[in-house]
């Protein structure tokens, strides 16, 4: 097992941690089934990311933890999109000589691919245990589906809006920075004109009146230099 810090998939664990009713889905999974350890992996073509977990057989993993993903099924589920449930790897026929269970020491398994609207692939909801667990019966393999859509409408909702406040920030810049241009064009051409009116003769009000002028052109520059400068989080 690899426990690594993550910088790139960290979106990915933001959003599964923003999602309020991760901790009671492993929580109903784990009593549903009488499993030990139940989790949501992020599964890509190279990692294998624990983005959520419940553990109470001592695995080891825990939120940012990875596996090498060629050590899973979850990889293999990444390929085909399809539910693998093990009841008891001793008695599969499929699994009873797969590498995975013998190298994690589980007898049973079961895990969901998580898909997103768009048709992409985001990971698994999977839970495994030392014990044969029966994991084949319509309930559990309809919670399972029904609470990977759930994670999966989450993510999507959060995905989306994080899209739009980024897609807002840059908005709110580009109308700051073409702002900030046309109003320091316009303060230049005032700075450009008082100072034409200086050198002109003028009475002691019209003199008056460019230094205002002059004043609240330099007090409305600084201003807008202020305005300008980066927002501090």
């Amino acid at each position: 097992m690899l426990s690594s810090p993550l910088h790139d998939y960290q979106d990915d664990l933001d959003a599964i941690a923003a999602i309020p009713a991760v901790p009671s889905i492993l929580e109903v999974i784990c009593r549903t089934t009488g499993m030990g350890f139940a989790a949501i992996a992020r599964v890509t073509n190279e990692r294998w990311i624990c983005c959520a977990v419940k553990d109470d057989i001592a695995f080891g993993l825990k939120p940012g933890g990875e596996l090498k993903v060629e050590t899973t099924i979850c990889n293999e589920i990444r390929a085909s999109r399809q539910l693998v449930v093990i009841d008891h790897v001793a008695e599969d026929r499929v699994f009873h000589s797969h590498p995975t269970p013998a190298m994690y020491g589980f007898q049973s398994y079961i895990s969901q691919p998580i898909i997103l609207p768009d048709g992409s692939f985001f990971g698994t909801l999977c839970a495994i245990d030392p014990r044969p667990h029966a994991l084949t019966a319509p309930t559990v393999l309809g919670m399972f589906k029904s609470f990977a859509d759930l994670i999966a409408f989450y993510l999507d909702t959060h995905f989306k809006l994080m899209a739009s406040e980024k897609e807002n920030a840059r908005l709110h810049e580009q109308f700051r920075a073409g702002l900030g241009h046309d109003m320091r064009n316009t303060l230049a051409a005032m700075e450009a004109g008082t100072r034409l009116l200086q050198k002109t003769a003028l009475d002691a009000r019209s003199a008056l009146i460019v230094t205002e002028m002059q004043t609240s052109t330099q007090k409305l520059s600084r201003q807008i230099a202020d305005a300008m400068l980066p927002h501090q989080s």
